[in-house]
């Protein structure tokens, strides 16, 4: 089958390796231009332009689809090579620009997409970071027909992946990436005999991207929360509370017993640093200075001296 793919980042990397490694035919990749990253803010090809490379893929980098938008040149150039790849069917994950009808139209079989949640839970741009937030005992993938809604087309099929207590963003993803890829070949391989099944109208929720200023803990909630808060925060923006004038991440940690006044240090030990939440406490594990790098309670206190009664900065303050 002759498949355009669009999509950025690993997850979506994935699923185009599925997809080679399949046999199908992929003339044309789509994938947001490179981005200024690391110290020296150089230009950085995503993951998923540079698998494409490797495979002698040609690659388009438009900053928009909208033949009516902000660059209706690029939107253009891309229709010309859209209609040139003649896609039987166009492969969407991960891709972080809205497709507009033109687009959606235009493979003979339509857009299909993986997306990292069990529709029409955790629609939206943020699935994996938000299952682990809320507690989700499980999520899935969902392939889908596209249509211009934000992901509320027609489901063709789904898979379950249960989420571990020590499950953080990092490690679901990795899994639901491989189920992905996986998912996405059956897809095409039956395509004429799957069933397009419409989304429930009830369980509908957002996943809403998430943005550098949550990653502050607010200790006034409860320890249960803030713990899954930091699992789905690993790697990104990655939770962290300011403690004696330096802003301290916290990668691990787990619920305690103890309370007191939120965001005191009830006590350190090479276990953790215990800190009292508007319920329980938190046990942190894992923490990391500015500039420095991940490491554990006892690694962390021998430089840090005893932390008991201090206190971690109100939220917002």
């Amino acid at each position: 089958m002759n498949v355009v793919f669009a999509g950025t980042p690993e997850f979506a990397q994935v699923a185009l390796e599925a997809l080679v490694a399949a046999g199908h035919v992929v003339p044309l990749v789509l994938t947001q231009p490179d981005r200024p990253s690391g110290r020296g803010m150089k230009l950085h090809p995503s993951p998923v332009k540079a698998a494409a490379l490797a495979h002698g893929i040609e690659v388009a980098q438009p900053r928009s689809l909208r033949l009516d938008g902000k660059y209706p040149d690029d939107a253009a150039a891309a229709r010309e090579r859209l209609l040139a790849a003649k896609p039987d069917v166009m492969v969407v994950a991960a891709y972080g620009l809205i497709l507009p009808q033109w687009v959606l139209d235009l493979p003979a079989r339509g857009c299909l997409n993986i997306h990292a949640s069990l529709l029409p839970r955790w629609r939206g741009a943020a699935p994996i970071h938000r299952a682990i937030e809320s507690g989700d005992a499980e999520t899935g993938i969902t392939i889908m027909q596209m249509d211009a809604g934000l992901d509320t087309g027609d489901m063709l099929l789904e898979a379950r992946e249960p989420i571990g207590p020590d499950d953080r963003t990092a490690s679901l993803h990795d899994r639901l990436a491989a189920m992905g890829g996986r998912l996405i070949v059956d897809a095409l391989a039956r395509l004429d005999q799957l069933t397009r099944v419409p989304q429930p109208a009830e369980g509908i929720t957002y996943a809403h991207k998430i943005e550098k200023a949550e990653a502050e803990v607010d200790w006034t909630r409860p320890a249960a929360v803030i713990e899954r808060r930091i699992r789905a925060f690993d790697p990104f923006p990655g939770a962290s509370g300011r403690l004696g004038g330096d802003t301290v991440k916290l990668w691990s940690a787990r619920v305690g017993t103890d309370s007191g006044a939120p965001g005191t240090v009830l006590g350190t030990s090479s276990d953790g640093v215990r800190v009292a939440c508007g319920e329980g406490s938190l046990v942190v594990t894992e923490l990391q200075r500015p500039g420095g790098k991940r490491v554990s309670a006892a690694q962390f206190l021998q430089s840090a001296g005893d932390l008991a009664g201090q206190v971690f900065a109100p939220h917002g303050a």
